[in-house]
């Protein structure tokens, strides 16, 4: 993890989590295998139950995923929070991701994604992709998320003494709207359609 995206993720919390310390929130981090840090401490709230999810065990990892498109493990509609940084550019699928991310969070429920729209290949096993704006939009509405914020790190602000000024990262905040009995029934048949494709 780079310093800029520790510092995206620290914005997220303190404008859309901070009023909500001392309330339990569930949390699932995605791609949280500790390499150079963690989200881990910006959730350190006692209420909350954060969760790190990766496919490999390591530092920093509570759930092993065998698969990045469907966290079995994981009920539907369980999660307060999904948060993902530096994960998206390595899933060739991601918008089979985003679809898990919906089927997971509850009605209501926030997700922030932060991915790179620049920088050099980092093959982890694979480096698919980059994003901007649009297309964090875009792969939001697929999810049928509501869009609450989205912006690039055109110019990296602050003092980092990594390569964070390379990855010029894209931020994503939505959220899952809340939706009668039968829109809900209709989107997971259609998850499940979309899962089968793949």
């Amino acid at each position: 993890m780079h310093q800029s995206s520790y510092a995206r993720m620290a914005e997220f919390v303190e404008r859309h989590l901070a009023a909500r310390r001392g309330g339990r929130l569930d949390i699932l981090d995605v791609g949280s295998m500790d390499v150079n840090g963690s989200y881990r401490p910006l959730f350190d709230d006692p209420c909350w139950n954060y969760r790190g999810a990766d496919l490999e065990s390591g530092r920093n990892v509570d759930l092993v995923l065998s698969d990045p498109y469907h966290f079995s493990s994981v009920t539907s509609g369980s999660l307060d929070v999904v948060v993902s940084g530096q994960a998206l550019e390595h899933m060739p699928r991601f918008w089979m991701f985003m679809l898990e991310v919906f089927r997971c969070l509850k009605p209501g429920g926030a997700c922030c994604i932060i991915a790179p729209s620049g920088g050099y290949e980092h093959r982890y096993p694979v480096d698919c992709y980059r994003f901007y704006p649009d297309g964090m939009r875009a792969v939001a509405e697929y999810a049928r998320l509501e869009v609450l914020e989205v912006s690039t790190d055109w110019t990296p602000q602050g003092t980092y003494t990594d390569d964070s000024a390379a990855w010029q990262d894209s931020v994503l905040v939505a959220r899952k709207p809340p939706m009668s009995w039968w829109r809900a029934r209709k989107l997971d048949v259609r998850m499940r359609l979309l899962r089968g494709l793949r």
